[in-house]
């Protein structure tokens, strides 16, 4: 849908917000991401300021309506307790629920209008809207924003980014969220591919996690795959500026397949598949989530949006608000530091995942590689919570090793998995009693200090995360670790729990946090030693949250056991 930003006589009202726009000093004006961090990341170089006449694309977050009742109809859906739950809502019914006003979309438009903004696009739920202007108009609408170029990461990537805050006029602080692409660097990978451990002998033992060691662990057979006949999907997003190839994928099936009924291509990507060497993380999204959600159609968010302006994550988000037909299953590995984000911006991605709850998607955002993470506040140490994975609207899943690193055995604490409690969110009603629990129970609590006991609390799961081989740029690597590689493991063992529910005329799993916290975990498998890692210094000693009976913030309620998981969820 196209924004109605037609050039023709202004009125009053245009003329005065023309110049509100313009004139945004002092009194007149407002930052809407005051608490917005902004360092240049390591490997980022700045190439100068960004030529005026450069055309930019901005994304206005415009204020939505009715976000109690949106929260409320969330509860209700998910909560296998209500007379609504499985009752999902159309993306139209969204629509309708958190359409800005008539109001706000009025004055944004006008506003963009009197700066001269074109190709303004909205999305269904008209609460985002994407305009092109050039760097000199950009500078004059945002006041204080100043565009550079950079150029960082392992693609050698290039971005157009503000190191200075923006201000928005007065008159909009009711309308406007924040506006995206100005501040955030495009994420970086944490997968790490450890040193192979080194026993004698090689007999009986496995030489790394591949689809067969997954499927021996968690107890799939050879029939548990897709049927084929259902309209059961799945998909994994990007955004680390890498792509898969097919020919890695067809390679991967071919090596490690054999055993279980599969499909050797994506169903379809959305986004841009670049042509240049295909990324670890990439291939190994697709690989596992393709392998674990066995015959299932799939799809890839393959960073979306790519314009240099633009904030791949955030363009994800606006796919979501855009498509009326989705996969029931995301698997995505994007996170970001609580604190290195602006309010404005947190509190409103987190709503747009609660809209994907009430739709009846499931969420998994990978827990993160840092354990519970450390930062430094005015010379004290804390822990350093992750989002998405501290949203409450999505599934977070940890990681996990084989107690014996060679041999499929029980799982303990994988010390890179990311956990801990959000500074942010606070605890959902959900995992009230789960999470008071384990705060009363652990013999291991850090210090109260490093953490806030009352906010939600992740993950909520953990698969493996240690030792997987991955095909990438036709050649099989081993020993890749990270919860980049668990995440779409559980993901695609939820898919294959939705294709027996589709089969049986039951909606599918929805956002799942609900229903797994009232069973308490029932079908996973208890995950009852080893801690992660956290700040290296005397107080904690490099020691975050450790795991313990029933849920704890380090592997969550455990790993799955695919038959009894099936068992549980299979139901009503």
């Amino acid at each position: 849908m196209t924004a109605d930003l037609q050039k023709g006589r202004m009125g009053p009202r245009a003329c005065l917000l023309g110049l509100l726009a313009l004139f945004v000093a002092g009194k007149c004006s407002y930052s809407p991401e005051p608490d917005q961090q902004w360092t240049l990341p390591p490997g980022w170089v700045s190439l100068g300021r960004a030529d005026p006449e450069e055309e930019l694309s901005l994304t206005f977050a415009l204020r939505q309506q009715n976000l109690e009742r949106l929260s409320e109809l969330v509860q209700a859906v998910s909560d296998p307790g209500s007379s609504r739950y499985g009752k999902y809502l159309t993306l139209e019914d969204v629509a309708e629920l958190v359409r800005p006003s008539p109001l706000t979309l009025h004055t944004v438009q006008k506003w963009l209008l009197a700066a001269g903004a074109r190709n303004c696009h909205s999305v269904t739920t008209q609460d985002f809207l994407t305009c092109w202007l050039s760097v000199r108009q950009a500078e004059l609408l945002l006041s204080g924003a100043e565009f550079h170029h950079y150029m960082g990461g392992p693609a050698e990537t290039h971005v157009v980014r503000s190191p200075r805050p923006y201000r928005l006029p007065k008159a909009l602080a009711s309308h406007v969220d924040f506006v995206g692409g100005l501040h955030r660097f495009p994420p970086t990978s944490t997968l790490r591919q450890r040193p192979e451990p080194q026993v004698p002998g090689t007999v009986g033992l496995h030489l790394g996690v591949t689809p067969s060691v997954i499927r021996e662990r968690y107890n799939l057979t050879a029939q548990d795959v897709g049927s084929g006949t259902t309209n059961n999907s799945q998909a994994c997003a990007q955004f680390l500026e890498q792509y898969f190839h097919e020919s890695d994928l067809a390679e991967f099936m071919r090596l490690f397949g054999g055993n279980f009924a599969h499909q050797a291509s994506v169903a379809r990507v959305v986004g841009q598949q670049g042509r240049g060497r295909a990324g670890i993380e990439a291939s190994l999204d697709v690989e596992y989530l393709m392998s674990a959600g066995a015959n299932i159609s799939t799809w890839v968010y393959s960073s979306p949006g790519r314009h240099e302006s633009q904030e791949p994550f955030l363009q994800w988000l606006l796919l979501l608000s855009n498509e009326s037909a989705l996969p029931h299953v995301h698997t995505v590995s994007y996170g970001d530091d609580e604190d290195s984000l602006s309010s404005a911006y947190i509190q409103r991605v987190n709503t747009e995942l609660m809209k994907a709850a009430a739709r009846g998607l499931t969420l998994l955002f990978a827990s993160g590689d840092s354990g519970a993470g450390c930062w430094s506040v005015l010379g004290r140490h804390r822990f350093r919570p992750s989002f998405p994975a501290s949203s409450p609207y999505v599934t977070t899943v940890g990681g996990t090793s084989f107690q014996n690193p060679f041999r499929v055995t029980d799982e303990v604490v994988d010390y890179i998995s990311g956990g801990g409690f959000s500074n942010v969110f606070p605890r959902p009603s959900y995992q009230e009693e789960a999470v008071a629990q384990y705060l009363s129970s652990s013999a291991h609590l850090p210090p109260s200090s490093y953490f806030n006991a009352s906010g939600r609390a992740y993950p909520d799961v953990a698969a493996l995360s240690d030792g997987y081989w991955v095909v990438s740029n036709h050649v099989p690597i081993p020993w890749v670790s990270g919860t980049s590689a668990s995440t779409p493991v559980f993901g695609g063992l939820l898919s294959l729990i939705n294709e027996h529910r589709i089969l049986r005329g039951l909606p599918p799993l929805g956002f799942l946090n609900p229903r797994l916290y009232q069973q308490h975990g029932e079908g996973l498998f208890d995950v009852t030693r080893g801690c992660h890692e956290s700040c290296l210094n005397e107080e904690v000693e490099g020691q975050g949250f450790c795991s313990g009976p029933g849920w704890d913030p380090v592997t969550g309620w455990g790993t799955p056991n695919f038959p009894a998981l099936l068992k549980t969820l299979i139901n009503p």
